[in-house]
């Protein structure tokens, strides 16, 4: 993967940063600050996290990437964790290259048995139960997700629809678009994007908050763009750069709140649930041998 060039030229981002930062604006420098206090923790979080710890709004730390060479917010951090780290522990920060299989499969156990830890120790109940209400009263559900988020709306349609809901995955950008302007009362939206910053998810979910929708979201960053929208929000743990953008640990933990939503809505609404999943599978004996 080639680091990304803009105006800094493919150059170091915090020599760039630092070669400029006499000529920044007062409130440009509060966030040159905080980049060159902690790189390392501006690689995990949002833009919205970066403006509120600069005391700044999103749009200046837009500028800031601007001025020096990146499109967005997004490329500034894929270059910074390019020049902060070795690629291939990126993935997993403790495993190294002469680890053999076990070594290496141990770690990544560990790695994604304490993601799914956490994910549990986020757990708002009362956020839980909202959701479960909201989908019980449902006249359709339609989960978002583009890229990894999409696989897991695949993953959350398919499970709630053998619970006898009326469910649709849109993970295409312009069907999300034209599906949330159709939306009707009573629908509701359930979004999930790991960063709660992806722009296809938040403008999708702007256009069917116009109507009476009951929007859930999916992710890891409670204070984001999406979460601004949201009725409720569920909290997965995830902790990845921008060079691992759908790490199989932020998936784990995506399923597990998904488990724990469609398990306790099966039992909430038990009769609905188990007669669907009997018709369900029924339905399909004849596919296997």
């Amino acid at each position: 993967m080639s680091k990304p060039k803009g105006t800094s030229g493919g150059a170091n981002t915090l020599l760039v940063l630092s070669s400029i930062y006499n000529s920044l604006t007062r409130t440009e420098k509060k966030i040159a600050d905080v980049i060159q206090q902690d790189p390392e923790a501006v690689v995990y979080i949002t833009l919205t996290d970066l403006a509120e710890k600069a005391g700044t709004g999103e749009t200046s730390v837009l500028r800031l990437c601007r001025k020096i060479g990146f499109k967005g917010y997004q490329e500034f951090k894929l270059s910074l964790a390019q020049d902060l780290v070795v690629p291939v522990r990126n993935v997993h920060s403790e495993i190294e290259e002469t680890d053999d299989i076990r070594a290496m499969a141990t770690k990544i156990t560990a790695e994604n048995t304490k993601a799914i830890e956490n994910t549990l120790n986020m757990l708002d109940t009362t956020q839980m139960e909202r959701a479960i209400d909201a989908i019980g009263a449902a006249r359709k559900i339609y989960f978002f997700g583009v890229g990894s988020s999409g696989n897991t709306a695949l993953d959350a349609k398919y499970r709630f629809m053998r619970l006898g809901y009326d469910t649709e995955a849109v993970i295409d950008p312009h069907m999300m678009a034209m599906t949330a302007a159709l939306m009707q009362d009573g629908d509701v939206v359930f979004a999930v994007s790991t960063t709660g910053s992806t722009k296809d998810i938040v403008d999708a979910v702007r256009l069917a908050k116009q109507k009476s929708v009951f929007l859930i979201c999916l992710t890891s960053h409670l204070r984001s763009p999406l979460t601004q929208f949201a009725d409720v929000v569920l909290l997965s743990k995830s902790r990845e750069t921008p060079l691992q953008g759908g790490a199989f640990s932020s998936k784990l933990s995506q399923i597990h709140v998904l488990d724990v939503l469609s398990t306790a809505t099966a039992i909430r609404f038990k009769d609905k649930a188990y007669e669907a999943l009997g018709r369900t599978s029924k339905s399909v004996l004849d596919k296997i041998y």
